[in-house]
């Protein structure tokens, strides 16, 4: 989400797409941290629940953190297609229907 976000949505906003992406606080941290960020782990854990506020640019350090880390992640497996030879928009678009399945 790159989005423009108020404090308390950014924080909220960057939690989930953490949780979704299954990203650890250690990790995020970690990362946030080689960025020059000043907070501590237990700073950004209480940011990140709504407990501290921190000033924009180390709020903007987590985000970048949270969307690098997110860039590395393996693409999610996706489902396949049968072997038909025909592309799935053609089996899906009922005008198309034939008598050979």
């Amino acid at each position: 989400m790159e989005a423009f976000q108020e404090p308390d949505g950014q924080a909220q906003a960057t939690r989930e797409a953490m949780e979704e992406a299954g990203l650890p606080l250690h990790t995020v941290w970690m990362r946030y941290f080689s960025f020059t960020g000043t907070a501590g782990e237990y700073e950004i854990d209480a940011y990140l629940n709504g407990s501290l506020q921190l000033p924009t640019h180390e709020r903007d350090l987590v985000a970048h953190a949270v969307n690098e880390l997110i860039k590395e992640l393996p693409p999610p497996r996706m489902a396949p297609y049968s072997k038909n030879g025909r592309r799935p928009a053609q089996d899906l678009d009922p005008s198309r229907e034939d008598n050979n399945r």
